[in-house]
């Protein structure tokens, strides 16, 4: 495998696992909501990563998710989603975890719906680069 491949596989599996953690979470009466969204957040950031590594496109170390869907943009990938709903994510990377702000107004199901599109999306490109 080439290693483009093998590091977009590796990051596909773990934006797999926030997945699932953010599956298992955000229903549990015992887990903030935030704490489970953030697994959202992390899954999506992960599998836009996973793309760029696949694609071999340089980005920095960030967690923002409209930074990470532009360079894809810019680089003729068409996202599953329009880059505005995947950055509604964006408060679960650090703030809303580490501050008392306000949490933003999203339902669980449209934090679900973001998560499972972009990973699916990237689990399909990836699948098909690999075949």
């Amino acid at each position: 495998m080439k290693p483009g491949l093998e590091e977009a596989l590796r990051f596909l599996r773990l934006a797999e696992k926030d997945l699932k953690a953010f599956m298992a979470m955000k229903n549990h009466p015992d887990i903030a909501f935030e704490i489970a969204c953030f697994h959202a957040q992390q899954s999506v950031e992960k599998s836009l990563k996973a793309i760029m590594f696949l694609k071999k496109i340089e980005f920095r170390r960030t967690h923002d998710l409209e930074e990470l869907a532009a360079i894809l943009n810019r680089n003729d990938l068409v996202l599953p989603l329009p880059t505005e709903q995947i950055s509604r994510l964006n408060p679960f990377a650090v703030i809303v975890r580490y501050d008392d702000e306000d949490i933003p107004t999203i339902s669980l199901e449209e934090v679900h719906c973001i998560a499972e599109s972009v990973w699916s999306w990237a689990n399909r490109y990836i699948k098909e680069a690999k075949d």
